[in-house]
């Protein structure tokens, strides 16, 4: 993933941000995410505690790799208003009811993928997993130039086949 990186197209100024939890070797743990206003995942984080000091990493992270967004949405999460709060105060922090329907959406997709893996048993596993789910999505929908020129059915190989030709 780090050697796709340059290929990565830039992120929106809007993000959906959100937590859900995953069960890792029978204790919950909470993955962090934020997606653009085009569809695009800029970030993901995994963590053993859902609380502002969770949260801040997220962004500090996220913040540092990919600027600072103009409109941040969320639910009501005391923890999420904090932190955008303290580190990005200009930004406009939206919690209106459904605004953050995008991102509930993509959770769901992270835990069907995960539901017939039957669960994880690292956290360390958990992390790889869920930013390899991250990183795929964006690469099926275009969002790296890598596979461009390929059929849509065929992208992510060609992808693939590009990247092992830069290593």
């Amino acid at each position: 993933m780090d050697k796709a990186w340059p290929c990565r197209h830039p992120v929106g100024d809007r993000w959906f941000v959100d937590e859900t939890y995953v069960k890792v070797a029978g204790r919950w743990r909470y993955a962090y995410q934020a997606v653009d206003q085009y569809g695009q995942v800029v970030d993901v984080y995994v963590s053993s505690k859902r609380d502002i000091g969770a949260a801040r990493r997220f962004f500090t992270t996220s913040l540092r790799a990919h600027g600072e967004p103009t409109e941040v949405v969320t639910d009501r999460a005391p923890a999420l208003r904090a932190v955008i709060d303290e580190l990005i105060p200009a930004a406009f922090h939206n919690v209106e009811q459904y605004a953050n329907n995008r991102i509930e959406a993509d959770h769901g997709r992270l835990k069907a993928r995960l539901r017939p893996m039957r669960g994880l048993k690292r956290d360390r596993t958990a992390r790889v997993i869920i930013r390899g789910h991250a990183f795929i999505r964006n690469l099926r929908r275009g969002r790296y130039d890598l596979g461009v020129d390929a059929h849509p059915r065929r992208r992510v190989a060609a992808a693939f086949t590009e990247l092992a030709s830069t290593v």
